[in-house]
């Protein structure tokens, strides 16, 4: 255990956090405009591309659980720069890559290193900074999970178009290695003393994630609905058998009494729920203004584009506004608006300029921001030290999950529309509207879940006068 963080671990940690964060959200969609260009080059049909996101995401929902045992026994210092080192090491095999398999095995490679450097760096912000002190420092390193996603698509985009597809993993690579050597000399190394891995645990809660996970990236392409559907009841079946077993054992990897937090609690379940709909805007939008008003990828990329700054605007004010109304008041009423904005998505006819959705996008963005910042820090503000760990490592799963339950969603909405003939008689534009009215309904719904806080919840992370 180091000794008090000076002055400079809390100016450079967040950065560190920060650049970590950037590069595991913008590798979980930097492919999604590029795959037709790697399809091409490596002599494979686009449609088996998918492959390639997939297996990071999976190696994703399967290594998380593990990193706050990790952290805990080998430091956080030492787990974090392996896994940079992992992660950059992936990056450069997926540069290099000549066929499919060696693509999807470097993924993989790359899923192992992103699991655990967020998590891990998240964990070091955690135990470095009082609770007074948190949000700030959480709130700077936070801003790249809201850009990553936007910027993904759009970078990716660019590169392949004039550059080559090489150069969405190769970015990476001076990203990584400035993160090392910041590491080196700023990243503190925290360890537990008391260490005890639940291996049958981590079996059953990795396995539960990965049926999920798999089901969940199945849906967009659902022509096995049965199969898809058994996978995804299995895996919850998986989640109370971990439940089951939780309760048996002294030391579970992630211990039920995290649950007797009522923070937490609320912080998680509200994470799964809101992001629900925030995380289908980023598909559904683009998906719109290609299909339904004929505009280029780029362009599309461009029209969501807003949502990144004006979410690095949104940091400047949320501790402000957490600080004067609370975070019961800021969750729910911060819910609703962003549940409306969606909505508003779902009004511009197919007439209307495709402009019109810049302003709505750009203020979503500002409530995101503002949003995120409060549900992560909310999830934390109670935890005992001995909970830190397995708490930040389960609220890493959870978002990861609802990520994806967000994207499924978006899209099974939007394809149950489009075959009902008698409802929108064939208009897919039609179809993308209802689908907004219904998503930005369920995020105004999932508001009322931070009404279970109390108007005091959260007062110890209020930033110091």
């Amino acid at each position: 255990m180091p000794k008090t963080p000076d002055a400079n671990f809390k100016k450079f940690l967040p950065l560190i956090l920060a650049t970590s964060i950037f590069m595991q959200m913008l590798d979980s969609t930097i492919l999604n405009t590029s795959l037709p260009s790697i399809a091409k080059d490596l002599q494979e049909s686009p449609l088996n591309m998918q492959n390639a996101i997939i297996s990071y995401v999976l190696t994703l929902a399967l290594f998380m659980p593990v990193s706050g045992f990790l952290a805990d026994k080998f430091g956080t210092k030492k787990i974090f720069m392996i896994s940079l080192v992992i992660f950059i090491a992936g990056s450069l095999f997926c540069a290099l890559s000549q066929d499919l398999t060696q693509l999807v095995l470097s993924r993989i490679v790359q899923g192992v290193g992103g699991s655990l450097m967020t998590p891990v760096g998240r964990l070091a912000l955690i135990k470095t900074f009082k609770k007074n002190e948190l949000v700030k420092a959480m709130n700077f390193a936070i801003i790249p999970a809201l850009i990553g996603p936007v910027l993904g698509p759009l970078v990716g985009g660019y590169m392949v178009d004039y550059l080559s597809w090489h150069w969405i993993f190769l970015i990476n690579i001076p990203i990584g290695i400035i993160g090392i050597l910041m590491s080196i000399k700023y990243m503190p190394d925290y360890k537990s003393e008391v260490i005890s891995f639940d291996l049958k645990g981590f079996l059953i809660f990795a396995s539960a994630s990965l049926l999920l996970s798999v089901s969940l990236e199945m849906l967009g392409n659902a022509k096995h609905m049965t199969f898809i559907l058994l996978i995804f009841t299995l895996g919850f079946l998986m989640i109370y058998y971990y439940y089951k077993h939780a309760k048996k054992v002294e030391n579970p990897i992630f211990p039920l009494n995290l649950f007797q937090v009522r923070t937490f609690r609320v912080g998680i379940v509200g994470n799964l729920t809101t992001r629900l709909g925030i995380s289908s805007i980023p598909l559904l939008l683009p998906l719109m203004v290609q299909i339904a008003y004929g505009e280029s990828a780029v362009v599309s990329g461009w029209i969501v584009a807003p949502m990144a700054l004006t979410a690095m605007a949104g940091k400047s004010i949320v501790i402000k506004i957490l600080d004067y109304f609370g975070y019961r008041k800021t969750l729910k009423f911060n819910t609703f608006i962003i549940g409306g904005l969606i909505v508003c998505l779902g009004i511009p006819g197919i007439n209307t300029s495709i402009y019109w959705f810049i302003p709505i996008i750009a203020v979503l963005g500002f409530f995101n921001s503002i949003q995120f910042t409060a549900m992560n820090s909310i999830a934390i503000a109670d935890l005992r030290g001995s909970h830190t760990s397995s708490g930040n490592s389960l609220l890493a799963v959870n978002q990861q999950l609802a990520l994806g339950f967000g994207i499924a969603l978006g899209l099974i909405i939007l394809k149950l529309l489009e075959n009902n003939a008698a409802f929108i008689g064939g208009n897919t534009h039609q179809a993308f509207r209802y689908t907004f009215y219904i998503v930005g309904s369920l995020t105004v719904l999932s508001g009322f879940v931070f009404r279970r806080l109390h108007s005091k919840d959260g007062d110890n992370m209020k930033s110091p006068a």
